[in-house]
């Protein structure tokens, strides 16, 4: 089993900065994973114009060399490209896909505007094509649920010969939330989301933020 970054996300706004930039689009970590015949791409979130060569750049291959697609959560930016990965599986943790099925499919009750109904109902329609992942997506990667950001955010678990990766997502956002054991802004349950931070730094040596480039845990910088 090996990883590798494919592009390093940003938040809008990075909210722990001193003083910060100009306001930019989110976009999520993504990370490639190679595994017992499986290639998995977690968190597409550059758009598909972008994403595609980033990947031949990054790993030399093309999108119908991606076998899942793994989302660590359902929010837009964790997902602008998706549509460059139609052959793959895309998958989602059980909790994540049941909990937004259920709010859109409320929103969708409630809405009176034509638009917005369009809008909902073509996101009904693309999480419908996400399955719910399975505990082990292949050797060596397991599912790792890390609720707070949203109830369902979930991470996966990279086990290797000396060491432990986690992908935490929206877990832990960037090297900041992580240092000053701070959880994203705009968190659904915040005290879960702390739980879930505090989980990450107990198990893993190394961390793929949501938001930021791979990091060493700060409790473990001798490895």
């Amino acid at each position: 089993m090996d990883y590798r970054i494919i592009s390093i996300g940003t938040l809008s706004h990075h909210e722990l900065w001193p003083v910060e930039a100009t306001a930019r689009t989110a976009h999520a970590t993504t990370t490639l994973i190679r595994s017992s015949g499986h290639t998995i791409l977690v968190d597409p979130a550059l758009p598909k114009q972008v994403l595609v060569p980033r990947l031949a750049e990054r790993a030399g291959i093309g999108p119908s060399e991606v076998t899942h697609v793994f989302l660590t959560n359902f929010r837009p930016a964790h997902r602008w490209g998706l549509p460059a990965f139609t052959d793959a599986r895309w998958l989602i943790s059980e909790m994540e896909r049941e909990t937004i099925g259920k709010h859109l499919v409320e929103q969708l009750k409630e809405s009176q505007d034509r638009s917005t109904q369009d809008i909902l109902k073509q996101e009904i329609a693309l999480l419908n094509r996400c399955e719910a992942a399975p505990d082990r997506l292949a050797d060596q990667v397991d599912l790792f649920p890390l609720p707070g950001y949203t109830q369902g955010t979930c991470g996966l678990l990279l086990s290797q010969m000396n060491s432990t990766a986690l992908i935490a997502g929206d877990a832990v956002a960037t090297e900041e939330h992580l240092n000053q054991g701070r959880v994203l802004r705009g968190a659904l349950d915040v005290a879960q989301a702390r739980e879930s931070l505090a989980e990450v730094v107990e198990i893993a040596d190394v961390v793929v933020p949501g938001h930021d480039n791979v990091l060493l845990n700060p409790t473990r910088r001798r490895i």
